[in-house]
């Protein structure tokens, strides 16, 4: 499945080429054997409308080595155009690479968020996967910008620590952006750009009851806990929907043609 986007200074299109969660995992696995570096990235509604506003996100997306499907906006507009793909949140892939880089004995990094939710995610996923080795914890200031020098450090230390795998916790844009830019800094190191998936783990974020995750209404459950926040993003989340499901159609009937 793949997305029109505006044509000036970036691609034209993004798309869904890791459908299936057993698809991606075995893919990355086999990545990290042979000791390649990639880049992962989970999309979903919000980052449609961010990629759309911007240029640089755009070829950031363009550079990601994997993209799955996060959101069920997205595998609902995939099933409309004929070419269905899984839905796989970035928050749920974290313990799945956890328990891949225990038993690969990799080593793994945590980049982002704060130093006290790091170590907590560390402490939680070590516990949880014996044998595991979260050598790199690092939390940058506030603001970073992903194409900084501060970045540049940050990536520096996480290649120095023996990192093969690197979950990023930054938010979109900054952790696709960062994950281009550690592929040219660390070129041995997968990264995994997974939001709010390290601070579900150290429990400093609860998500949705899973009956509500169950009922494709977690944005709602996210919305009513901070309608400030997030009342303008799931407004402009909406506003997109009818031209990504004519999008959506034209594709199907493009391949029904």
């Amino acid at each position: 499945m793949r997305f029109r986007l505006p044509a000036d200074q970036g691609p034209e299109a993004v798309g869904v080429n890791a459908p299936t969660r057993e698809g991606l995992l075995g893919e990355i696995e086999r990545r990290l054997r042979a000791g390649a570096g990639f880049a992962v990235a989970t999309i979903n509604l919000d980052h449609l409308v961010k990629l759309r506003m911007s240029a640089p996100f755009r070829r950031a997306y363009a550079a990601q080595d994997l993209v799955c499907a996060d959101g069920n906006p997205v595998v609902w507009l995939s099933r409309l155009a004929g070419r269905p793909v899984e839905l796989i949140p970035g928050s749920e892939l974290v313990r799945p690479l956890a328990a891949m880089a225990a038993r690969l004995d990799l080593p793994m990094g945590l980049l982002g968020a704060d130093q006290r939710t790091l170590d907590a995610a560390a402490a939680r996923l070590e516990a949880e996967h014996p044998g595991l080795r979260v050598v790199a914890r690092i939390a940058p200031p506030y603001g970073l910008d992903p194409e900084g020098p501060v970045a540049a450090e940050c990536l520096q230390q996480l290649a120095a620590s023996g990192a093969k795998l690197c979950l990023l916790a930054l938010g979109a844009p900054k952790q696709e952006m960062l994950a281009v830019r550690g592929k040219q800094v660390a070129p041995g190191v997968g990264f995994v750009s997974v939001g709010a998936g390290v601070e579900f783990v150290a429990g400093v974020q609860t998500r949705a009851p899973v009956w509500v995750q169950r009922l494709a209404m977690e944005w709602a459950w996210r919305m009513a806990r901070e309608p400030r926040r997030l009342f303008r993003r799931y407004l402009s989340c909406f506003a997109i929907l009818p031209t990504l499901a004519r999008d959506a159609l034209m594709l199907r009937g493009e391949e029904q043609a």
